[in-house]
């Protein structure tokens, strides 16, 4: 998952009311005033403290209004320069204060920081409106933008130009001024509603613990999980029991493996429950209110549903777009699914077992069927990919591919001690930017994975600012002299994130605004779901897939295994994904107001498709982060529409060589260089030379 930067535009200077128990930080001690000296221009973060954000986004607030204000005041006739790319170039101050905070409050959050930040999310949002609502300031870009055919601009300002006037369009510049009243209150409101549904499910993450006092309760699990869950319970003071969390690699590993199913259910219900306990961390009111919210918003400017205004600026182009690539895939995945179900059920009466699959069933007895079917068992695999294996892998992928090389560096300030920082070199040696890899779970960080920059890249003054990007993940953690081992789908989602980082490491445009993931939410995912290819092609996989303690690389019989057990259990993993991506459309495709209660709607949408009581949605409703509160709203169907893309993309190397550099280099070029200067569906033609082909993806998952 990418997550673009929360760059926001502006709010009122007495923005700083309520609580605040932070103390007092003048500016002289203030790192975000001053020039950062540190390696890379990269943030301070040993510097940076709590009470350091406060008056830092007070003064850079202040500034930005006062560039806006030159903007907006200049006497000059509107042109590209004084108008469009100063309003590009504003408010650097505080885009260095907003990244910072923003990331540090989704990878090592505090109860200070998430006091603030609900605090600023409905200040910010009013900023933004009063930039995107002003209108002699939309009156200099629609000057601008009328002429824009006889500027002589090349592509990129052009684009440049063509995204600024929609973004005023789109935020509602053309509205009356109660309608603009209007909207900057659904916009507050919608800041503060995202932000708490956000905490509310990472509190609810941490609320839960299965404590586990008997040793025979421990039946079937790995050795590696049950340490861990020792380790997780001597941290918490529970020394000589055992703590499995509702973290991923604790809780799935534990549906995987685990003898006792009264013990599966319990860990079951708590994790696909979260947030949806009627109590201070419910997220059943607030959602609702989201998603009508949206509604309203698109309607006041001009759109049937928040899907239509979404969809708009993507390449799926409108909700009936996708739901025909949804509804292809249901009804293949959802037969494959009931296949596997019955499978599971044969399984579970062999055992002379009378009860029907259930949720918490199926990865338990879908493990048994992997080791019977393919002699394949997951804890044979995970010794050949401890972390450091799996993201050496990465990088050599990389450097096969572009001749880029990392040095991990030792002298760059992080945010926490199990943070990575690698400088990035090009081929030619010359630096092309900064990596921050923090890979572990703990309290202060959401779930899942995903890449975030702390400086995107742009041309300044004729020279390349080389950007600063972060991954970051929930891997399962070392335990004892024993490294980090991953799960395959562990170590492909390393290379997932890795891509996005590519993405954005290697972005090569003008404007900061259109570099790097700046581009539509079905086709950011083209980049890192590409990489994934790569980790588990067999050719690759001999190179990096090493034992931890013999350095054996991964045998041929063992890679034979999982290439035959590839498409295993597809009908499961692509029926709640599809479901998920359903459930989405559903809440943001909806033309009038949602009033039945979230339990119900959601069970109504399933119903309507037919999924079976044996898969649930990848993301209920209550803690589907995704959609209500990172940004993938109408959006969640995008990794299936990229993965049509990222398929035929793998295909053509597969065609001229794994590591064809002609093919590497075109894709350089023509994807990752490109960030958001282009139409997406071009620049893929640019590399391809024709639209991509949905068979690959059929193949791939074992659907055609």
């Amino acid at each position: 998952m990418s997550k673009k930067n929360f760059i926001p535009f502006l709010v009122v200077a007495s923005m700083f009311v309520g609580c605040n128990n932070e103390e007092k930080s003048t500016g002289s001690d203030n790192p975000f005033l001053a020039s950062y000296d540190t390696p890379f221009n990269v943030p301070p973060f040993d510097k940076i403290k709590d009470e350091h954000f406060r008056p830092a986004f007070e003064e850079a607030l202040k500034q930005h209004n006062l560039e806006i204000d030159s903007i907006v005041n200049n006497t000059e006739e509107p042109n590209f320069l004084n108008t469009i790319v100063a309003l590009e170039n504003a408010g650097t101050l505080l885009g260095n204060v907003s990244t910072v905070f923003y990331n540090l409050n989704s990878a090592n959050t505090n109860d200070t920081i998430q006091a603030i930040a609900k605090d600023l999310a409905p200040q910010i949002s009013a900023h933004s409106d009063e930039i995107k609502l002003n209108a002699k300031l939309f009156d200099r870009v629609k000057a601008v933008y009328a002429k824009k055919d006889a500027l002589g601009l090349d592509a990129e300002d052009q684009k440049l130009l063509e995204e600024t006037y929609k973004g005023f369009v789109r935020a509602g510049a053309n509205l009356s001024e109660a309608d603009k009243a209007k909207l900057k209150q659904i916009n507050a409101d919608l800041s503060v509603l995202t932000t708490q549904f956000g905490q509310n499910l990472l509190a609810e993450t941490n609320a839960y613990e299965l404590v586990v006092d008997k040793k025979e309760d421990l039946a079937g699990l790995p050795e590696g999980l049950i340490a861990a869950a020792a380790e997780t319970a001597k941290a918490k003071g529970k020394e000589g029991k055992w703590v499995f969390t509702l973290s991923n690699p604790s809780v799935m590993p534990f549906l995987q493996y685990a003898d006792s199913r009264e013990l599966r259910k319990e860990i079951w219900n708590a994790y696909q429950s979260r947030a949806n306990n009627d109590n201070d961390s419910d997220n059943k009111a607030d959602l609702v209110k989201i998603a009508n919210l949206r509604l309203e918003k698109a309607k006041l400017l001009g759109y049937t549903s928040h899907a239509a205004y979404v969809l708009e600026e993507s390449m799926a182009g409108n909700p009936r777009n996708v739901y025909s690539l949804l509804n292809k895939l249901w009804g293949p995945a959802l037969a494959k699914a009931k296949v596997e179900a019955a499978d599971i059920q044969k399984e579970i009466e062999a055992a002379k077992d009378t009860f029907k699959v259930a949720p918490y069933d199926w990865r338990y007895y879908a493990e048994k069927i992997r080791v019977k079917r393919f002699a394949l068992n997951e804890e044979e695999i995970k010794p050949y990919f401890s972390l450091s294996a799996v993201r050496e892998g990465a990088f050599a992928t990389a450097t096969k591919l572009w001749g880029i090389t990392f040095v991990a560096l030792n002298n760059v300030p992080t945010y926490h001690e199990e943070v990575e920082v690698y400088e990035v070199k090009d081929k030619d040696g010359s630096h092309l930017g900064i990596l921050y890899a923090d890979f572990f779970p703990r309290d202060s960080k959401r779930g899942g994975a995903w890449m975030t920059s702390y400086r995107s890249q742009q041309t300044k003054d004729g020279k390349r600012v080389a950007p600063v990007i972060s991954i970051v993940c929930n891997f399962t953690k070392p335990v004892g002299d024993q490294p980090a081992l991953l799960t395959f789908d562990e170590a492909t989602t390393l290379f997932h994130e890795f891509g996005h980082a590519l993405h954005g490491l290697f972005s090569n445009v003008k404007y900061k605004s259109l570099a790097g993931t700046s581009v539509s939410r079905d086709f950011v995912e083209l980049p890192s779901q590409v990489m994934e290819n790569w980790a588990a092609d067999p050719e690759v996989l001999k190179t990096y897939a090493k034992h931890y303690k013999t350095g054996e690389a991964i045998p041929d019989s063992l890679i034979a295994k999982m290439e035959k057990a590839g498409t295993f259990d597809q009908g499961f993993a692509t029926t709640e994904y599809v479901a998920a991506s359903l459930l989405d459309m559903n809440y943001h495709a909806a033309t009038s107001a949602i009033s039945t209660d979230v339990n119900a709607f959601e069970k109504a949408a399933m119903t309507k498709v037919g999924l079976i009581d044996a898969i649930i949605p990848r993301y209920r409703s209550t803690y589907f982060q995704h959609i209500f509160s990172g940004g993938y709203s109408a959006g969640y169907y995008a990794y299936i529409w990229a993965e049509v893309l990222d398929a035929d993309a793998f295909a053509a190397f597969k065609e001229k060589g794994l590591f064809d550099q002609a093919t590497a280099d075109s894709f350089r070029k023509n994807i990752l260089e490109k960030g958001g200067t282009g139409d997406p569906a071009e620049l893929y033609k640019a590399f391809r030379g024709k639209d991509p082909d949905p068979i690959h993806l059929m193949k791939k998952r074992g659907l055609n």
